[in-house]
């Protein structure tokens, strides 16, 4: 039986959440250009029913692209552009938070007029990325300099005046799958010596100095912060991850941090223990869990207190009204991996509502 406050609208700050099943963020490579465009507007707008909507990953400045056809917010014509989004999600009664995205050491020269891509240090990782002339090998980055770092911490500011600007209602920081903010954080990717590195209190001031900015221009309540521990992906690897993340939950947790986002399998390899309950303990904010989650577990979870709401990828993809289908307990329909990445609307914004299934059915 699925959880009655699963579905139930939710109270937090100045924020009202109708229900507890949120979006979470997705690339899509719909952006040609890096701009926002109509079809996002259409996609996100079908998609305005979830409790809250984090955007797809969305690139403070050119040096933090990494994919192709990625959206970003540090220009006049993107800010215009995810307007027009916010505008059209408001309108039908939804909230969407813009994620802010620098994928760090990921990029490629092809994405930097022939520069490498920057990191805290010069550490590579096997990996590809894809660009516009197909998937290419991951490169050596270059280490940031002292007064480089301070200056994508101001990016990350101005990327959340820009999100201010163009009427989201927060930001979120992705600090998740081993992007600039996770290799900062994480001591297989971070070998600094100066004041960013070394100790798991030095390696976290990147990404508490970022969610300072943020919280600096929206308040803590109307920031999120996404994180992933034990995560491997991109590379990613660190000598006491229990250690490193909690110790940055509870520097969130002092900050008031208002959403903690929270990436940890609902199924763990055996042996694994999970870390959500910890964080449960010590964040006192809105705590929202993902990965792995369906209707059934992620209501169990909400019921007894172990998460505030859970956000969902992939099925958000297929069923645009996933919130309704959760209450009716109707058919799920299944996403098309093939459509995930690029292309137009096949698959993008051609999956109907339940409605529309019943009458085409």
């Amino acid at each position: 039986m699925t959880s009655t406050k699963f579905l139930s609208h939710a109270e937090f700050g100045p924020i009202h959440f109708k229900n507890r099943v949120f979006m979470a963020p997705m690339t899509r490579s719909r952006a040609p250009q890096n701009v926002p465009t109509d079809l996002m507007v259409e996609y996100y707008t079908q998609r305005a029913s979830a409790g809250l909507i984090f955007s797809e990953g969305t690139q403070i400045s050119p040096q933090g692209v990494g994919y192709i056809f990625t959206p970003g917010i540090h220009t006049e014509e993107q800010i215009k552009g995810w307007k027009k989004i916010t505008s059209s999600v408001h309108g039908a009664g939804g909230l969407i938070f813009c994620q802010l995205w620098h994928v760090g050491r990921v990029s490629h020269p092809e994405f930097q007029n022939g520069q490498l891509p920057v990191a805290p240090s010069a550490i590579p990782f096997k990996g590809q990325a894809f660009t516009l002339k197909g998937p290419m090998d991951t490169v050596t980055p270059r280490a940031l300099t002292l007064d480089e770092v301070k200056s994508t911490i101001n990016d990350f500011k101005n990327a959340a005046l820009a999100a201010k600007s163009a009427g989201f209602d927060g930001v979120e920081i992705h600090g998740a799958n081993g992007y600039l903010p996770a290799q900062f954080l994480e001591d297989g990717s971070n070998q600094r010596t100066d004041q960013y590195g070394g100790s798991i209190e030095n390696r976290a001031r990147f990404l508490l100095e970022i969610t300072d900015a943020a919280i600096g221009v929206w308040g803590p309540e109307r920031v999120s912060v996404r994180l992933s521990p034990r995560n491997p992906f991109n590379g990613m690897s660190d000598s006491q991850p229990e250690k490193t993340y909690l110790y940055v939950i509870e520097q969130l947790q002092k900050r008031k941090l208002g959403i903690l986002h929270f990436m940890e399998s609902v199924q763990l390899p055996q042996g694994i223990k999970p870390l959500a309950p910890e964080v449960r303990k010590i964040f006192s904010g809105f705590l929202v869990l993902n990965s792995g989650y369906d209707r059934e577990s992620a209501g169990s979870v909400v019921e007894r207190g172990g998460a505030d709401a859970v956000s969902f990828g992939s099925l958000f993809i297929a069923n645009p009204d996933l919130p309704e289908r959760f209450a009716k307990k109707a058919h799920l329909a299944t996403p098309e991996k093939s459509t995930f990445y690029g292309g137009d609307s096949k698959g993008y914004t051609d999956y109907p509502k339940l409605d529309h299934e019943k009458k085409s059915g």
